[in-house]
């Protein structure tokens, strides 16, 4: 794989002492003490803060969207490359050609190509319509109206997204590289997948058991299809990105991809089924896909009737998939947002029916039943939680004080920032980094142990370099080790990252 293969042709030894010791362990050095000290200089001005923390090694972005994190730009430069229109309708929308310029049918559009310069009031506009740029949540901060801007861009850009999955995944590695992100684990389905759905989703009788064996059979097709236009996908997105001569650099082509597929919640139980079962399937014969996740928004009115069905079938599923691990959307949810009865066990259940490994957004945490009871049994078992600062804020009102991100820590639960959909929100996860350090208080040790975290409980194939005795010293039992566990190869490099990031103070 890419990583490892970078890892083991850059010649760069990590010093002893840290391959065999946890960052709670290990005794800060004086590059690292140094680190620490120019980022508490840094702490009470906002530029040089944003400045010290972009440089900052940080891992893993562990709850990345595929459709989310492109910029809107992004979307309407591929709407051009693919002849797509964009509506002069309020708001604007990338729709399919030909386009009516004329708008016969009350719906004008014109060619997506060369919008910028040809009308760039129009341009703007768009930008504005598939993003939250330029947002203004209104005087009431009404929680709603951020979360009814941020979910309706999904379908506004749509038409450009379907056919662009290489693309995507070509700048989701751009912008991961800019931001010194070594590893993305972005949340994607291929087409056949949904495709597999939307044929099976008839045979719900819900019966478990007999719904699946009644379309078990088209499961190995649904993966070779899938299989092939991920190969076609990730072969473009290395074209966009000239990976042929880019190979071990240190820019995009380093960084590491994996994939999520997902299941639409909002969908009628035979689709979900269906589409849950072809992403257990997927990730059990294909190793670019490495956990199974659950999407759309959590208070959609069929997401909540089905909730408890759908952490259901995630058991029944992973009884069939023993070795699929599930990171799961729980708990993006705030009190108005729905009836109190709905903050009570969503987390819960994602843990103790579904089997969650990770949670992510939890941030209806304290509303829980047992809430205290549930944190212990998180932090026992490390069930971590993938923090989104900037979405949560913007969905839901919640930030500062009112974010749980505090009783994570302080109950021993592990925490690890990430960017939910950053084209969408217009952030990267530099900026949740600061917004962590300027709305929480965290430092730079806590941050470093955060950005540690993130390949610690990344589903990367391959076991943890933490305690690894192959490694406790560098020679060709730490070469051999590294070669066969992308895990460890990853830590390996961040550890390197943060020596040569230290040294420079």
């Amino acid at each position: 794989m890419r990583a490892r293969q970078w890892f083991l042709t850059s010649g760069l030894i990590m010093a002893a002492g840290l391959l065999t010791l946890s960052p709670a362990q290990a005794q800060p050095s004086d590059p690292e003490a140094r680190a620490s000290a120019a980022f508490d200089a840094a702490a009470g001005d906002k530029a040089r803060l944003r400045l010290f923390l972009q440089a900052m090694p940080k891992g893993g972005d562990l709850h990345n969207h595929l459709w989310g994190a492109p910029y809107a730009e992004d979307f309407v430069a591929w709407a051009g490359e693919g002849g797509l229109c964009v509506s002069t309708a309020t708001p604007p929308t990338i729709t399919a050609a030909p386009c009516d310029e004329k708008g016969g049918d009350g719906k004008a559009s014109v060619p997506a190509a060369g919008l910028a310069r040809r009308d760039p009031a129009l341009y703007n506009r768009v930008i504005d319509s598939l993003s939250v740029r330029n947002y203004d949540r209104g005087a009431d901060h009404a929680a709603a109206s951020g979360h009814d801007q941020f979910f309706s861009t999904f379908e506004r850009f749509a038409a450009a997204a379907v056919p662009n999955i290489g693309p995507m995944v070509a700048v989701t590695r751009e912008y991961a590289a800019q931001d010194r992100v070594s590893y993305v684990e972005s949340s994607a389905n291929p087409n056949a997948m949904r495709a597999f759905a939307e044929r099976e989703a008839g045979r719900w009788n819900g019966d478990f058991a007999k719904t699946y064996a009644a379309f078990a059979a088209g499961l190995p097709a649904m993966v070779e299809a899938s299989r092939k236009e991920m190969d076609a996908a990730l072969a473009e997105g290395d074209r966009r990105l000239n990976c042929a001569q880019n190979a071990g650099t240190a820019g995009p082509c380093a960084v590491e991809v994996l994939f999520q597929p997902f299941v639409e919640r909002a969908q009628p139980p035979g689709f979900v089924f269906a589409q849950m079962a072809a992403a257990f399937a997927l990730v059990d014969a294909d190793p670019r896909f490495v956990g199974v996740n659950i999407v759309n928004p959590e208070d959609h009115p069929v997401s909540l009737g089905d909730y408890a069905l759908h952490m259901r079938m995630m058991k029944y599923l992973s009884g069939r998939y023993p070795k699929v691990p599930m990171a799961l959307h729980a708990g993006e949810l705030s009190l108005g947002l729905v009836p109190p009865r709905d903050l009570t066990f969503h987390i819960n259940q994602a843990v103790t029916v579904a089997g969650a490994k990770r949670i992510g957004h939890g941030v209806d945490i304290a509303y829980e039943h047992d809430a205290p009871g549930l944190l212990k049994q998180m932090a026992r078992d490390k069930v971590a939680v993938e923090i989104n600062l900037t979405s949560n804020d913007v969905i839901l009102g919640v930030k500062g004080a009112d974010h749980p991100l505090s009783l994570y820590r302080k109950a021993g639960v592990p925490v690890v920032l990430s960017t939910d959909d950053e084209g969408v929100s217009r952030i990267d996860l530099t900026n949740e980094y600061v917004r962590a350090a300027t709305e929480h208080g965290l430092r730079y040790p806590d941050l470093k142990a955060m950005a540690r975290d993130s390949l610690e409980y990344a589903f990367l194939p391959g076991t943890s370099l933490r305690g690894a005795a192959e490694c406790a010293k560098p020679g060709t039992a730490c070469d051999v080790f590294l070669n066969k566990n992308l895990k460890a190869a990853m830590q390996w490099r961040l550890e390197k990252d943060f020596e040569a990031f230290e040294a420079s103070f």
